[in-house]
């Protein structure tokens, strides 16, 4: 770990931050390449300022840049814009190719940081990563949440046409075919598994597996 000082002793630097979900590693490099800063910073709101506050009093110009823009990064790149500031981001793929360049061929934190600091001032092409509102970070947070609860029923309702497929095919073509209530209707009224006299499925009123599909199309027919 490589610690500069703290007073202001360039014109212009670049960090760059290798970011995690746990922690982040920032190098800071001058307008030479040099390491002036580099140093392990903890992903929570009393690290991170602390550690603005330190890069920000070596030069007039800090230049930031990070290699994801999720939600690892989310507080850092919150409170860059909060002090006014922008970043930039380096693809992942981009901070592999370059690390080659380099010497040492270990992959640490510290190494991408330096790697993702050193891409960034040679290169001018990169994009810079907007901070949404906060309505519109809310707005984006409630939207995810509704598509992880939409793809966890589409995946639950293949895992159980699979087991249906298997036990009763013609009872599944039954409930892909409807386009109403009825099979959910159904599927509440059979909570437990039962068997009639000659051994087959039943329900509670030793209705087998036939009468279930004509009551379901029954419900699917009343339904239209």
């Amino acid at each position: 770990m490589f610690l500069g000082p703290t007073a202001r002793c360039a014109e212009r630097v670049w960090a760059g931050v290798d970011a995690g979900k746990g922690h982040h590693w920032v190098t800071v490099v001058d307008e030479t390449g040099a390491t002036l800063w580099s140093k392990k910073v903890d992903n929570d709101e009393s690290a991170i300022p602390t550690a603005l506050g330190e890069i920000l009093g070596m030069a007039n110009r800090v230049h930031w840049a990070v290699d994801v823009s999720g939600t690892s990064s989310a507080l850092l790149l919150a409170l860059l814009a909060a002090h006014g500031r922008r970043a930039v981001q380096v693809p992942g793929r981009t901070v592999n190719r370059m690390s080659g360049a380099y010497r040492g061929e270990a992959k640490t934190d510290a190494r991408d940081a330096c790697v993702i600091a050193e891409t960034a001032r040679h290169r001018k092409d990169f994009a810079a990563i907007d901070v949404p509102a906060q309505p519109a970070a809310d707005l984006a947070l409630l939207t995810a949440h509704r598509s992880d609860l939409v793809a966890d029923r589409v995946r639950m309702i293949n895992r159980l046409r699979d087991v249906l497929t298997g036990v009763f095919p013609a009872l599944e073509r039954a409930f892909t075919r409807s386009r109403t209530p009825a099979p959910a209707q159904f599927c509440r009224r059979r909570p437990g598994r039962r068997y009639a006299g000659d051994g087959s499925p039943a329900d509670a009123q030793g209705r087998t597996p036939p009468a279930w599909e004509a009551e379901l199309r029954s419900g699917a027919t009343e339904g239209r």
